[in-house]
């Protein structure tokens, strides 16, 4: 069985964090949206392609979310070297939390690899 691994020069970063009190757009115990940029970068020298992500949410109550699945925004990015994949997406919270990840794929050669998502945090603002 192959083994995903990490490929040189492929990274993951948050761009920016936002937040929005979404007021009654949103549910009433989870009132908090925060709004996450984020660009995966292909400087490795081989073309990949991102085919999944898995995501862990902490909150800090204890309760654990893991967002997994196919596509990316419902994508499926081919990146050349040199060429970059940016969205943006939401986590809606009723508490502080702290997310990490990561995105996996293959590359030119049918490899399996992998990109971290360093962590980071969604604090709540207080009153």
């Amino acid at each position: 069985m192959s083994r995903s691994r990490e490929l040189p020069g492929l990274t993951a970063s948050l761009d920016k964090l936002c937040y929005h009190h979404g007021g009654v757009s949103l549910p009433a115990d989870k009132p908090h949206a925060f709004v996450y940029f984020i660009t995966i970068h292909n400087g490795s020298e081989h073309t990949i392609t991102l085919l999944g992500r898995k995501w862990v949410v902490q909150h800090a109550d204890g309760t654990q979310l893991v967002i997994e699945g196919d596509k990316i925004v419902g994508e499926t990015p081919r990146l050349a070297p040199g060429e970059q994949f940016s969205y943006n997406s939401y986590h809606v919270t009723g508490i502080d939390a702290a997310a990490h990840g990561s995105f996996h794929g293959v590359d030119d050669q049918g490899r399996q690899i992998h990109v971290i998502l360093p962590p980071f945090d969604m604090t709540v603002p207080r009153a």
